[in-house]
């Protein structure tokens, strides 16, 4: 899928190298949402970069409770964002999870299957996209196995990373 006029944002500064090698790879500008945390609750506070007129995709590791997501959905349009996406590698999908990335709003949201995600999460979030590692981490193993490179296992990935189900 090409998302035009793409902006990637890191959902907070502590993804903001990993947002920053991502935005170079689809050839796209950077933003950061800065937030801060007060023991369990989370407060976004800016957004560094310019996404105004952006379509923007949110990139972080993990999604636990989802207040970090729903806060960067939020300041983000506030800031002038158009269309948000969400890309994540685990879901971990703790207490308020769900209704936080359902309340979010986002027109699509990208995960891995490194943890479950039961039939009610789905129906609760139609929009969200999980990419099956099985056959890839197979594949990487294989190659570690019989001596081959892994760099080669990953390239041959690049273009269509994974299994995406919907």
């Amino acid at each position: 899928m090409q998302i035009p006029n793409l902006c990637v944002v890191a959902a907070d500064l502590g993804f903001a190298k990993k947002a920053r090698n991502f935005a170079e790879a689809l050839h796209a500008p950077v933003a950061f949402v800065e937030k801060r945390r007060r023991g369990s609750e989370t407060d976004s506070l800016t957004v560094i970069g310019d996404v105004s007129g952006c379509n923007v995709v949110i990139v972080d590791d993990e999604v636990d409770v989802g207040n970090t997501m729903l806060g960067a959905a939020e300041i983000l349009r506030e800031a002038g964002a158009r269309d948000i996406y969400a890309s994540f590698v685990h879901p971990t999908f703790s207490g308020s999870a769900v209704n936080n990335l359902a309340q979010a709003g986002f027109c699509r949201m990208v995960c891995t299957n490194t943890q479950p995600i039961t039939a009610s999460t789905r129906a609760k979030l139609p929009n969200l996209r999980v990419i099956h590692l099985g056959e890839w981490l197979g594949n990487i193993i294989g190659a570690v196995h019989r001596g081959e490179s892994v760099a080669s296992v990953l390239s041959s990935y690049a273009p269509d990373f994974g299994r995406i189900t919907d």
